[in-house]
């Protein structure tokens, strides 16, 4: 099933469906943004900038596109994994093009190095000005959880956070490990904004994993709070406040 899966003709279908949802959730649903007056100073400005939301509410993206399409030269991170290829195409059609990038399990060197390569791409691109769009929990989870690399660009480029919590009614949720949101066309929408956030540039290992916990807090109470927006009941183990 999985050989399948990775046929290049299954990836572009995939590709294909998941960008024609996007347009349609985007077309259909009524989307509300709040507090999204933070955002606008950065948005004119061209400052590289990194925005974060969870790997469940991809599927919600594309509600946030009317505040990016406008400045130009954003990108998503997405996973160089099956999965995420076509995530990758399917956000490539929508106008957002993506960098490939993801954690590397120890001992596969092959993987080191192409997450090293990412990496580097990412910090080039956010510092040439680009706002990069990232799910910090993904590809792997824990669900709701910021990952480390996160803090890390925002580290290196000096880059302002901002914070995406994404919700839509009525919807349904799949029982995946990141608990994935898929709206229903003709609903009601929210996105909350919440930043800007900075990574100091001497930030330590300690700090980082304090900035990852708050971050994770803010974003969880940002997504609870687009839910209570939009009558969208959360699910009963997801973080009320990121803890």
């Amino acid at each position: 099933m999985k050989g399948l899966f990775r046929r290049p003709g299954v990836q572009a279908l995939l590709g294909w469906l998941l960008a024609a949802y996007l347009q349609l959730i985007l077309k259909t649903v009524r989307w509300r943004h709040v507090d999204d007056a933070c955002l606008e100073p950065f948005l004119t400005d061209r400052t590289g900038l990194l925005a974060l939301m969870w790997h469940g509410r991809i599927p919600l993206s594309l509600a946030t596109a009317p505040k990016w399409w406008p400045r130009g030269k954003t990108q998503v991170l997405v996973s160089p994994s099956s999965d995420g290829e076509f995530v990758a195409q399917a956000l490539d059609r929508v106008g957002f093009p993506s960098i490939r990038m993801s954690s590397a399990k120890k001992g596969d060197s092959a993987k080191a190095r192409a997450a090293v390569a990412g990496f580097r791409q990412a910090l080039g691109f956010v510092g040439d000005g680009g706002a990069l769009i990232i799910s910090p929990d993904g590809p792997r989870g824990p669900n709701e959880v910021v990952a480390p690399g996160a803090v890390q660009i925002a580290k290196r480029t000096q880059a302002p956070v901002f914070l995406m919590g994404l919700a839509a009614a009525p919807s349904l949720r799949l029982d995946s490990w990141d608990k994935v949101m898929l709206a229903a066309p003709f609903g009601r929408g929210a996105v909350v904004w919440d930043g800007p956030f900075y990574a100091p540039a001497d930030a330590q290992e300690d700090q980082i994993a304090e900035l990852c916990a708050d971050w994770s807090a803010r974003l969880s109470a940002a997504t609870r709070r687009a839910e209570a927006l939009v009558g969208a009941a959360p699910l009963p183990d997801a973080p009320a406040d990121g803890t």
